[in-house]
This record gives C-alpha cells, sequence and structure tokens, in this order.
C-alpha cells in the first residue's frame, strides 16, 4: 500500500467514524432530549387546564412561561436536527428551476398570510446545477426570511433574481423590510444568531445558517448587505464542485 493509499483510507476512517458520531448526536438530541421537553409541555399544560382554580394570576403567568420555553426549546432541538441533515445528506445534482421554487414558496406565503400585500419579483427562467431538495430548503429560508422581515412595511416589496454577467451566477433575494446594522453582519449566518429581537420578529436564529451550509455543500458562498429599516440582499453562488 502506498503512502497515499494509507492516508486515504484514514481519511475514509475518519470521515466513517464523524458520521457514526454525528448520528449518536442525533439520536440523542431526538430522542433524549425531546422525551422530557414533550412531558413539560404536557404537565403544563394540564396544570394550566385541571389546576386553574388553585392558581392566582402570577402563578398562571409562571406556568406560562414554563411552557412557552418549553416550545421553544422543542423549535431550538429540531433546527439542530434539521441542520445536522442538511450537513450530512447525499447529494444529488440535477438542473433545477428556482424561478419555480420560487413561485410555490411565495404562493404557500400568501396562503399562510392572506391579508399581506406584497409585490414580489421573480423573473422566467432561473436555473442552477445542484440538489433540488436543498436548494428548495435554501430559497424556502430566503424567500421566508424577506416576507417575514417585511410584514411591518407598507408597500412591501421581495425581488428573487440573478446579477447579469457575473460567472458563476449571482443569485440574490432583496428586500425592503427591516433591515440590518452592516456592523454585524457577520453575525447574520451563525447558528442561533439573531440581529432582531423574537418581540420584533419570530425565529430560532438557524434559517441562514442553514442556507450557509447548503450554499458551502455546492461549493458557493453566500454574503449579505443591508441597511437598517431600509432593506437587505441575500447574494450567493453556487460553484460546479459540492464538498
Amino acid at each position: 500500500m502506498t503512502v497515499e493509499d494509507e492516508a486515504l483510507r484514514r481519511a475514509r476512517a475518519a470521515a466513517d467514524e464523524a458520521n457514526r458520531e454525528l448520528e449518536s448526536f442525533r439520536y440523542s438530541i431526538s430522542h433524549d432530549l425531546r422525551a422530557p421537553l414533550r412531558q413539560i409541555e404536557g404537565f403544563t399544560s394540564a396544570l394550566i387546564e385541571d389546576c386553574a382554580a388553585q392558581l392566582d394570576s402570577d402563578g398562571k403567568r409562571y406556568v406560562q412561561h414554563i411552557r412557552e420555553s418549553a416550545v421553544r426549546m422543542t423549535q431550538l432541538i429540531e433546527g439542530l436536527l434539521a441542520l445536522s441533515r442538511v450537513s450530512s445528506s447525499d447529494l444529488s445534482r440535477t438542473r433545477v428551476h428556482l424561478s419555480v421554487i420560487a413561485r410555490k414558496t411565495v404562493e404557500r406565503l400568501r396562503v399562510a398570510a392572506p391579508s399581506r400585500d406584497v409585490e414580489v419579483i421573480i423573473p422566467d427562467g432561473i436555473f442552477a446545477e445542484g440538489d433540488v431538495r436543498l436548494l428548495t430548503l435554501a430559497c424556502e429560508s430566503l424567500l421566508g426570511n424577506a416576507w417575514k422581515f417585511t410584514s411591518e412595511r407598507q408597500g412591501a416589496r421581495i425581488e428573487f433574481g440573478t446579477e447579469s454577467g457575473k460567472q458563476p451566477t449571482v443569485y440574490f433575494v432583496r428586500d425592503n423590510g427591516a433591515g440590518f446594522d452592516p456592523t454585524y453582519t457577520d453575525k447574520l449566518f451563525g447558528v442561533f444568531q439573531r440581529l432582531h429581537s423574537t418581540e420584533e420578529f419570530a425565529g430560532i436564529g438557524i434559517g441562514l445558517a442553514t442556507v450557509h451550509r447548503i450554499v458551502a455543500r455546492h461549493g458557493g458562498r453566500i454574503w449579505a448587505e443591508g441597511v437598517l429599516d431600509e432593506g437587505a440582499t441575500l447574494y450567493f453562488t453556487l460553484e460546479e464542485s459540492p464538498t
């Protein structure tokens, strides 16, 4: 066996061990942490329903806070599991019609919030080479973010498109919503990093971290530009070779 063969064998063994550890981690999160959280949610709900007469207003508020914290912890666990699946799933590359995916995503957002009046611009014929499942997840997250952060904006506007003449193709999602302080741009793609409070906008801070991982697995990069209260643009590329 050559030195190169031995190095390759060791690299494969290390990758296999890392995958086994990741699977064990996923199992522990999925089963060992979910079970007690479900019990907390169940018992606090029962306490509110069955023992309301024995609780004063402060007691009811405390129980509600406990239940909301358990629900949020469950959401964080689901986010971590989703991120780990994105990181470990196999890539199946094909030609993906992003325009169609984007339009279907916006249709679902409109159904969920029929009172919203949002101008959405999605040109025809935007394609990419990549994993259709992961790229769908990325589009849903980016457009969902734009939809969320324009919720307080009169004349809300969202655009999905590409920059002409760029190689590789630069895709973008632009909105005129809440924006962000560019000083904190680097925090946008971190796990559980948020630039707006949960009181302003709901969320757990996992969406852009997931998109970042999807783009990286396709060999591309993602970056953002924004101004607080004036909107934001998320850009990404998809290179030829996946990681």
